[in-house]
């Protein structure tokens, strides 16, 4: 049995590194989102916040539907966290958002407040 296990790790091991880095990317993409997150996605107008969403699980890139580049936005789903205190309030809905890779600025990172 043990012998077994170590021929499946090492094969598995193998597969792995022959994959490449955007295909490790993506199991690691489906890794997480099984295990789920608690995102933040800070969108800035200046130096000014102007919007938050708060447990977003992930963003993703558009991908073209013909084709196989990625498009020029990100999206997901989050709550938008009205008074940005990292905590969803009464009357704070879960909503689908998209921003632009190019003309948003943002940052995205895993909220303080849950850990």
């Amino acid at each position: 049995m043990n012998r077994l296990v170590l021929i499946i790790t090492i094969a598995l091991t193998i597969m792995i590194s022959g994959c490449t880095q955007e295909t490790q990317n993506k199991m690691g993409r489906t890794i997480q989102n099984w295990t789920g997150t608690d995102g933040v996605l800070d969108i800035y107008m200046g130096e000014k916040l102007v919007k938050r969403f708060i447990k977003i699980d992930k963003l993703s890139t558009a991908e073209a539907t013909e084709g196989s580049s990625p498009r020029t936005y990100r999206y997901g789903y989050g709550y938008l966290d009205i008074n940005q205190n990292y905590k969803v309030d009464a009357g704070e809905k879960k909503l689908y958002f998209e921003i632009s890779d190019y003309a948003t600025p943002y940052i995205f990172y895993d909220n303080p407040g849950s850990k």
